[in-house]
């Protein structure tokens, strides 16, 4: 593997399950700006795998675009979309979960 992977897992904590269909945006820090990379949208199980990007060392922005799917689940979140800064600094695999409420979310680095 000579670049970075990257993947992500979605929960909603209030129904105990996978949160399916979150848009979800990859972007990359270049220029004083984010540029995208890639948008997938959560599977059954809450999980994207970005195969097709490869990521390089530098700062990236995983942005989840939660508002459509509380207004699916009949709900009203505080947040209308989650973002999170992180950093690439080695080649590995990086694994960045969501734990999500409506009024409340929370990140790890995962693996």
């Amino acid at each position: 593997m000579s670049r970075s992977t990257l993947s992500t897992h979605v929960l909603d904590a209030t129904l105990g399950l996978p949160a399916r269909n979150v848009v979800v945006r990859l972007l990359v820090w270049q220029s004083d700006c984010y540029i995208p990379l890639d948008q997938q949208v959560t599977d059954q199980d809450g999980r994207i795998r970005f195969e097709d990007v490869k990521l390089l060392e530098g700062l990236y922005q995983i942005v989840f675009e939660v508002r459509a799917y509380f207004e699916a689940q009949g709900q009203t979140g505080f947040y209308p979309r989650v973002a999170i800064d992180f950093e690439v600094t080695d080649i590995r695999h990086y694994h960045v979960p969501l734990l999500l409420s409506p009024y409340a979310y929370s990140t790890y680095r995962g693996s």
